[in-house]
């Protein structure tokens, strides 16, 4: 594959004929300012390819192979990703919304600067998953493991966040506000960088083992009428 040319296409409406005729090739392709809406690209092979602000508004990538495949700035909501292979993949900045992931592979991927509002990572594989300065509101993320991770710029307000692994994490400038955080782990977790609002001094016990700050637990304390000075 790597004798294979590269092919860049720009400023151009994507066929199924045009990545079929790429893909059988063997050949890797640099897409720019394309537009791949609503294709169905279901296992197709497209490891090594990079789209560049292109639409991929509901697109379907199911069970395609995208190891080492880059989205930059990319407009994607709803699109589909369902067992893909997202093997050292990049995706940097763009509208993700609604997408759904599950059952994908994302080990060693990286997510910066998305938004991925209401998108559905249930049943992922995420060994080595990186992700920074991201909008995860009301999405789907049960069971992951962010174990070890420094989570810069995450916003995970009213995430599904049930049974995630958070040990040793740390939180900056990030939030779980009213995220469903049933049954996670946080033992020496670092939550001072984390908004926490909408946690109740019930749910605290979630937090066993965790660093917060003065400011956080005199918010807990706060609902027993008790001060902290």
């Amino acid at each position: 594959m790597q004798n294979e040319p590269q092919h860049h296409l720009s400023d151009q409406k994507i066929t199924l004929s045009d990545i079929t005729n790429l893909t059988s090739g063997g050949a890797t392709a640099t897409l720019s300012n394309c537009d791949l809406q609503g294709l169905d690209l279901s296992q197709s092979d497209m490891s090594g390819w990079n789209f560049e602000k292109c639409n991929l508004t509901r697109t379907s990538f199911n069970g395609a192979n995208l190891e080492n495949t880059t989205f930059l700035g990319c407009r994607a909501p709803g699109a589909s990703f369902l067992s893909a292979l997202l093997t050292e993949a990049h995706i940097e900045g763009g509208d993700y919304s609604n997408c759904h992931f599950r059952g994908a592979t994302l080990a060693a991927m990286k997510v910066t600067g998305c938004k991925m509002i209401g998108a559905d990572l249930s049943d992922t594989r995420t060994t080595d998953f990186e992700v920074q300065d991201c909008l995860f509101g009301l999405a789907l993320l049960p069971k992951l493991s962010f174990r070890k991770m420094t989570l810069r710029q995450v916003d995970f307000g009213e995430a599904d966040l049930r049974s995630c692994d958070f040990r040793e994490t740390v939180f900056e400038d990030c939030s779980l506000r009213d995220a469903n955080l049933s049954d996670c782990r946080f033992e020496d977790a670092d939550l001072r960088g984390a908004d926490l609002g909408g946690v109740t001094l019930g749910d605290a016990k979630r937090f066993k083992g965790a660093v917060i700050s003065k400011r956080q637990a005199a918010d807990l304390l706060s609902q027993l009428g008790l001060h902290v000075h």
